[in-house]
């Protein structure tokens, strides 16, 4: 086994989705700490740099999640769904349409030039980062991280 072995991590039954996964994560809680900052401050600019994490995490849970499906096609090989495995999908199908709201939410807010957020986009935004947190959670337990 070697770590560079290009081979062996593109066969890998569930490494392209362990890997992938932790962009639209890491892109989408930045986002929402920089829009939650944005808002306290005032600044346009720090919005901007928020909405510009939320499309991109927007746009990242689609490999994401197809790399996910394709990992539970050949772990399980189309096998009944159940327990951990899931609550994850569960959970990751929930962040995933949060994702998609708050980006949604923001690119509405920021058509006609000017930018009009609507406040409960907060609560929103803390609600998928929430989501995310137990979705991968439960996907640490899956890829044997927690164990």
């Amino acid at each position: 086994m070697h770590p560079f072995d290009l081979q062996q991590m593109l066969e890998e039954k569930h490494a392209q989705h362990v890997v992938l996964i932790h962009f639209p994560i890491a892109l989408f809680i930045a986002g929402v700490g920089m829009d939650f900052v944005a808002q306290w401050t005032k600044r346009e600019t720090l919005g901007f740099v928020a909405y510009v994490n939320l499309l991109l995490a927007a746009v990242m849970v689609v490999p994401a999640v197809a790399t996910g499906l394709v990992a539970w096609q050949w772990a399980l090989e189309g096998h009944r769904v159940k327990g951990i495995l899931l609550l994850h999908m569960e959970f990751a199908l929930a962040s995933v349409v949060v994702i998609w709201i708050v980006w949604w939410i923001h690119f509405r807010g920021r058509r006609g030039g000017g930018v009009r957020l609507p406040n409960y986009r907060l609560v929103l935004e803390f609600v998928g980062v929430a989501l995310l947190a137990i979705a991968g959670h439960l996907g640490g337990f899956l890829s044997g991280v927690n164990s």
